[in-house]
């Protein structure tokens, strides 16, 4: 299993609706790096969820449910989603600040590439950021 972070805007898509929607479809990601990210995820690897702008912080964890196929927003059939569902909440969120003054996750790609909308997660930084939120 692999270990992911999946980027949200909460005043467009936040974790309380995935938990009413109980799964979702991934789709919308325009950057080639964050697709072959998709690419590469597998039924059952886990994701962070982080609101980003608005609260920059991991509030939950998702499960992948559907690997990569064509994104259905995309009418050229150039880019992929993945489908995920809600898997649980982490007991208190992780913000981006706490994440940076972490020296454990000084390597995370989150903070290297915080543009970035879909990263991979080393375990070491999944246990690290887990800890931080009591999990």
């Amino acid at each position: 299993m692999a270990f992911w972070l999946l980027k949200s805007e909460p005043d467009v898509y936040s974790w309380d609706d995935l938990v009413r929607d109980g799964e979702t479809v991934w789709d919308g990601v325009r950057n080639a790096q964050a697709a072959r990210n998709l690419k590469a995820m597998a039924v059952g690897d886990e994701a962070l969820f982080y609101h980003s702008n608005i609260g920059r912080e991991v509030v939950g964890i998702c499960r992948v449910t559907r690997p990569a196929t064509v994104d259905p927003t995309d009418d050229e059939g150039k880019w992929v989603a993945v489908s995920v569902a809600p898997a649980r909440p982490l007991p208190r969120p992780v913000t981006l600040a706490a994440m940076k003054a972490e020296p454990k996750l000084a390597g995370f790609q989150l903070i290297r590439q915080g543009r970035l909308s879909v990263v991979p997660v080393r375990p070491e930084e999944w246990a690290s950021i887990l800890e931080m939120a009591g999990a």
